[in-house]
């Protein structure tokens, strides 16, 4: 559809001024008008917003301050805040925001049981409803900053619904409410089951019927049920909204992503669950880290060390202190994400699963992904120290292992993707192209047996910085040809 039905925007004003804000990001992202384009077009398809068909024309009309209608502006500044490392926000952007509806904008909701419930069941009927109609989270907006990490903090503070822990009731088939134990058990493997097809499959395959699954869990919490039963019912409940968060965030929904989370730890809290608490902080954590943002992302893992320190699994320590490397990696602090790494290598020593298995949620921290988690760090490390080759060469070693871990592993061919790319990049660091290629060449291989946009989005930055610093070589070149063959720049809807 063309004309201004087609990109969503606004009739021209005859007293519209140049926008300088807009014009001035545009100008520092090194992008051409053509290539904004297509990415907004690529980024509406990935919402659903198939109307929507931008040109260099249409961008031109922005610039001139013509404000585009949504989900214009949101895409605009998701794809400004992934260019620049930061937040853009839409207002940064000098476009005009759509009014949020309290329920549906912002992360500082009531942390009560019954508004947790009804925030649940509001947002994920919203999403399967907007998804139904091919249109996806366009009123949202990420929140970062002291408007994210205080109202998290308020996870510590006990509440008035805080149940105390019971007893398991006894007998197979005794019933808890109108739910069975079985019930009940058969709902925490379902969860299991959406979480191994995550890992298998990435986020794009599943993520609806998570969602739908966790909108059926809500029902359930809006029925009468005793206190063990709610307990079970928000746990279940957390451990789906924080598994749609992140197929949203692997899909590249963020904000959507962001809210789920948000919620995952309302719900967590209700079940009285630290640890799954913390888990859902980590993976805020871990995106943050994605939007260029290790100083939050520090808080998070900080608030999630702090309310777990007491209750938490060597494995789920484990994770937390990687993470923390992570974030002081992506700060520049070398020192203190080398002393991350080493905590998180010595309490991952202390993992016995035959001693006291962990929960399902936890168990994908597996010795490979330490290896993973703790080479990135060092990657990371080299490119915040202006490509340091010796951090590069510490990466190596540590990556590598990761690599061969998971080349094993069939239930995780995401994270094998991930790694082989995180290799590749290692050896762009080192200045040997030829072996990056070969590295970047078998990530897409394993890409095409997953959907995730966040794993097709690494390897292309990858051979974009390929190409930037070797792309006369010959390996580059076929690489460039047969990424444009193999993962072409289109998605479906989710």
């Amino acid at each position: 559809m063309g004309g201004n039905g087609g990109s969503g925007t606004t009739a021209a004003s005859t007293d519209k001024r140049p926008n300088e804000l807009l014009g001035s990001w545009f100008v520092r992202s090194g992008w051409s008008k053509g290539e904004l384009a297509r990415q907004v077009n690529r980024r509406a398809r990935q919402l659903g917003a198939n109307h929507i068909s931008t040109d260099t024309s249409r961008v031109r009309r922005w610039l001139d301050g013509e404000n585009p209608r949504e989900p214009i502006p949101r895409i605009l500044s998701e794809l400004f805040s992934e260019r620049f490392g930061c937040v853009v926000s839409v207002e940064d952007l000098g476009l005009r925001a759509a009014r949020q509806a309290p329920s549906v904008s912002g992360v500082d909701l009531p942390w009560t049981a019954p508004q947790t419930v009804a925030l649940l069941s509001e947002f994920s009927r919203s999403d399967l409803m907007l998804a139904r109609r091919g249109f996806l989270g366009t009123s949202l907006a990420l929140s970062a900053g002291p408007s994210l990490i205080e109202p998290m903090q308020r996870w510590l503070v006990p509440g008035p619904s805080a149940l105390p822990p019971e007893p398991e009731p006894t007998g197979s088939s005794r019933h808890i409410g109108r739910l069975s134990k079985p019930e009940l058990e058969l709902l925490e493997s379902t969860t299991a089951m959406f979480r191994k097809w995550d890992a298998q499959c990435g986020g794009g395959l599943r993520r609806k019927a998570v969602v739908g699954q966790l909108h059926e869990v809500t029902d359930l919490l809006q029925e009468p049920q005793p206190d063990a039963t709610n307990r079970k019912l928000f746990k279940v409940a957390a451990e789906l909204a924080e598994l749609a968060g992140w197929m949203s965030y692997d899909v590249g929904l963020q904000p959507t992503a962001q809210k789920y989370f948000v919620l995952a730890l309302h719900a967590a809290k209700e079940a009285g669950d630290k640890p799954l608490g913390s888990y859902v902080l980590s993976s805020m954590s871990r995106q943050m880290i994605h939007l260029g943002r290790p100083d939050d992302a520090l808080e998070l893992i900080h608030l999630a060390q702090y309310g777990s320190r007491d209750c938490a699994s060597p494995r789920t320590q484990s994770m937390l202190y990687a993470m923390e490397a992570r974030a002081y990696a992506n700060m520049g602090q070398p020192g203190k994400c080398k002393r991350a790494v080493r905590m998180a290598e010595d309490t991952f020593a202390d993992v016995h699963d035959w001693d006291d298995p962990d929960p399902d949620w936890i168990r994908f921290f597996s010795e490979a992904e330490l290896y993973g988690e703790n080479s990135h760090s060092y990657r990371d490390l080299a490119y915040v120290a202006g490509r340091s080759p010796a951090y590069a060469s510490l990466a190596e070693p540590v990556m590598q292992r990761a690599v061969d871990l998971f080349a094993k592993d069939d239930d995780h061919k995401r994270s094998y993707a991930l790694n082989l790319i995180g290799m590749a990049t290692v050896h762009l660091l080192q200045r040997e192209p030829e072996r990056s290629a070969v590295l970047a060449a078998e990530a897409m291989t394993v890409a095409k047996k997953v959907r995730s946009e966040r794993v097709n989005t690494r390897i292309r930055k990858t051979i974009d910085t390929a190409v930037r610093d070797f792309g006369e070589l010959a390996e580059v070149i076929d690489l460039t040809d047969r990424l444009a063959i193999e993962l072409p720049e289109t998605a479906e809807a989710v």
